[in-house]
């Protein structure tokens, strides 16, 4: 009788557990109410699909005028409600077809993504970082996705010319929540007015932007109080991030998630700082800021 009795009480004591861990897990949920989502792992971040289907819309380049049009990527699903949204601008003499991986990869996993060209494909890094702001405005405000947005939680990438831009960007529009260069490009190289979290990420091998007079001092000018990261890819050239790469997908994702669904889940992959690896030559940057 009385191992049944400790078994009956050993049983109500895994149910109070379990209502507790569930209660919890509710009280996150409603606490943060922009967290999208299972719950993320090593290798839910590493994968080449994330939790979403996903479906795109083209963007045609006659239908818009401030930019060059695009393609947008989208969770398919409207069950967890709106999402954030992310704009990506290519590099120099570059179509959006060079950074077009990041589209479904970051879209799989809860993010409204708009891969897009430039006016021109020699447009510079302010032109760049314009058209990029100009593409979210399209996306939230007219665009046949606009009511899977949610316009207050915005984020902006690019890769070279197009990872200048995106300095150009967030300095534009403090209210932007991410902002990760990709091997960017810029002959501004101090950011001391920006004011929205930053990965800024780098390559060793880079000869067209290399790290010591781009990424590096990009990273080093912006406030040190600002919640930033500089990733520098190990045996990595200024077109790597063309080309679908674990590294810079793992890192983004956990940077958008965290400072633009607010979602301290995916703390665990930025905090402590990753060690240098066969695929990080170096990672600088401060452990996110609890707000």
């Amino acid at each position: 009788m009385r191992t049944g009795l400790a078994a009956l009480l050993a049983a109500g004591g895994l149910v109070a557990g379990q209502t507790g861990a569930q209660a919890v897990g509710t009280q996150a949920a409603a606490d943060n109410p922009y967290e999208r989502g299972p719950a993320p792992t090593q290798s839910s971040i590493e994968a080449a699909t994330g939790p979403y289907a996903v479906s795109r819309t083209t963007v045609s380049s006659a239908s818009v005028s401030t930019f060059g049009g695009g393609t947008v990527y989208y969770p398919t699903s409207t069950s967890d409600g709106t999402f954030g949204a992310v704009a990506i601008a290519p590099g120099f003499t570059a179509s959006q077809s060079s950074v077009a991986w990041l589209g479904p990869r970051l879209a799989s996993q809860g993010f409204v993504v708009f891969t897009i060209d430039t006016l021109s494909t020699l447009d510079q890094p302010a032109a760049r970082g314009t058209q990029l702001l100009a593409a979210l405005d399209y996306l939230t405000q007219t665009s046949s996705v606009r009511t899977r947005i949610d316009s207050t939680r915005l984020g902006v990438m690019g890769h070279s010319m197009g990872g200048g831009g995106t300095l150009e960007a967030a300095k534009s529009r403090p209210s932007l929540q991410a902002a990760i260069p990709l091997t960017g490009w810029n002959t501004d190289k101090t950011w001391p007015e920006i004011q929205t979290p930053t990965l800024i990420v780098g390559a060793d091998g880079d000869t067209v932007a290399p790290v010591a007079s781009h990424s590096e001092p990009f990273y080093t000018s912006l406030p040190a109080s600002l919640d930033k990261a500089y990733l520098e890819l190990n045996n990595a050239t200024h077109s790597t991030p063309n080309s679908s790469n674990t590294t810079i997908a793992k890192y983004s994702i956990s940077w958008l998630k965290r400072f633009i669904d607010n979602d301290t889940r995916y703390e665990q992959f930025l905090c402590p700082l990753p060690s240098p690896s066969t695929t990080i030559e170096e990672y600088r940057g401060n452990c996110p800021h609890t707000s």
